[in-house]
């Protein structure tokens, strides 16, 4: 079998809609491939595919179902729902695999594939290496006869599992009563849901991006451009703001004076809550090494540890498994807590959140500023064919920039897993550090990426 992914990246395999690796061809082999992979009884084969709301859904699931039941595997639909949704749902069916159609904040032109084990876990490393070979072969074999095709069918309760699902997620006994709450959900996955499940346990709620038309995802909403959010969470002298993204399985919250709070407060204010609760396990949170070191002290303070993983929810997931943690995120707004599923999810969040507001009875300004963060800096480069992360001359600043910032700070210069970018940060005491040091490096990465 193959040892390397290059379809799948750090969250599915994701590219541009229409275009290989995101085609309806793509999408069957795919599905045909995982189909074999996945179908290893004698019982009927089941599979539960969703999608959030691009135009590009309507081609990439009926190819992917097409696949799917081509290699014997039953299939349930369930439509535009959060990547979480579908976590839980394959799980609750009992379901062999599951399915997500969506490319997450990015714009529409974009879509993505991700793929969920019959533990509602994504899958590891080394199952997507295989899966890609058997993609790459003679997918001959895993077609079956005509009478062991499988079938497609639609669930039409599905949003109501996870609502009720998502409900139990916060405190019995405590209503979101007397709040108003602004939620913008993208236009995306969560455009039905998240209204649905803040309204039903008592709040007043104001929604906005709630009318997806296949184009409009994340444009100019969401929680990578809360803007109007908190333009409107001051407007109607609301409690909180919650910005989902177009898959729902992140979110950043705006308090009630229109600042953003990123995940790492929200992780900060989860942790402090269970720990005080005797409900945080494993003595640490686990985070990526995008946190801000704000974070890491602040847990520090109160005996707990900060475990650093690789940037992907999945890695924050594995780690967290490995010990025995019941909290993790990524400074983004993944939020994963194993208690109440086993992705990410971003409106549970909120929730666990805004419980906290219900028991203080604080303003979110004040609960929600646990620790204050380093400066920090993030800036991405984009390039065209080869990385320039492998260039000499690049390696050799990055190594400088590293020594002169010494114990005062820190460099972190990745690629991202899904798209041709490099992103470029620094954290130190000293914003103007921070600044030249981001400044130079991009200088750095941009002219090398311009002269390949």
């Amino acid at each position: 079998m193959s040892s390397t992914r290059r379809l799948f990246g750090t969250d599915g395999i994701r590219g541009t809609a229409n275009r290989a690796p995101m085609d309806a061809m793509t999408a069957l082999r795919l599905g045909q491939a995982a189909g074999r992979y996945f179908n290893r009884g004698t019982y009927r084969h089941r599979v539960v595919i969703g999608k959030d709301t691009r135009l590009s859904g309507y081609m990439l699931e009926p190819a992917l179902t097409a696949g799917f039941v081509g290699a014997g595997m039953d299939v349930v639909l369930v439509g535009p729902l959060p990547t979480p949704a579908i976590a839980l749902l394959t799980r609750s069916l009992r379901a062999d695999l599951g399915v997500m159609i969506s490319a997450s904040h990015n714009p529409f032109e974009d879509n993505g594939i991700k793929l969920f084990g019959p533990d509602g876990l994504k899958l590891t490393d080394e199952q997507e290496c295989e899966i890609e070979a058997l993609m790459a072969g003679d997918l001959a074999a895993a077609l079956v006869p005509a009478g062991r095709l499988g079938r497609a069918s639609r669930m039409e309760d599905a949003p109501g599992r996870y609502i009720e699902a998502a409900k139990q997620s916060f405190p019995r006994g405590h209503t979101l009563e007397g709040l108003r709450i602004v939620v913008d959900c993208a236009h995306g996955a969560g455009y039905k849901v998240a209204p649905t499940v803040l309204w039903e346990l008592g709040a007043e709620v104001v929604s906005i991006g709630v009318a997806p038309d296949g184009f409009n995802i994340n444009r100019g909403v969401g929680s990578t451009a809360p803007g109007q959010l908190s333009e409107l969470v001051r407007e109607r002298r609301a409690d909180l703001g919650i910005a989902l993204d177009g898959d729902a399985d992140r979110v950043v919250l705006v308090d009630e004076q229109g600042q953003v709070i990123d995940g790492d407060q929200i992780l900060a204010l989860i942790a402090r809550s269970w720990h005080a609760q005797g409900t945080l396990r494993g003595g640490a949170v686990v985070a990526t090494v995008m946190s801000n070191m704000g974070l890491e002290r602040f847990l520090g303070q109160r005996g707990l540890k900060l475990l650093r993983t690789s940037v992907g929810d999945r890695y924050v997931g594995e780690r967290m498994r490995e010990e025995g943690c019941n909290l993790g995120g990524e400074q983004s707004g993944h939020m994963i807590m194993p208690d109440f599923g086993t992705t990410g999810d971003g409106l549970i969040a909120a929730l666990q959140v805004l419980a906290v507001l219900v028991e203080e009875k604080r303003p979110a300004s004040e609960v929600l500023r646990c620790f204050t963060p380093l400066p920090q800096r993030l800036v991405n480069v984009r390039y065209a064919g080869a990385s320039p992360l492998g260039e000499d001359s690049v390696k050799a600043a990055i190594a400088a920039e590293e020594a002169a910032l010494g114990a005062r700070g820190r460099v972190l210069i990745r690629a991202s897993g899904t798209e041709p970018v490099i992103r470029v940060m620094a954290e130190a005491e000293e914003e103007s550090l921070v600044d030249a040091t981001v400044s130079r490096l991009a200088d750095t990465i941009r002219a090398k990426a311009r002269a390949a």
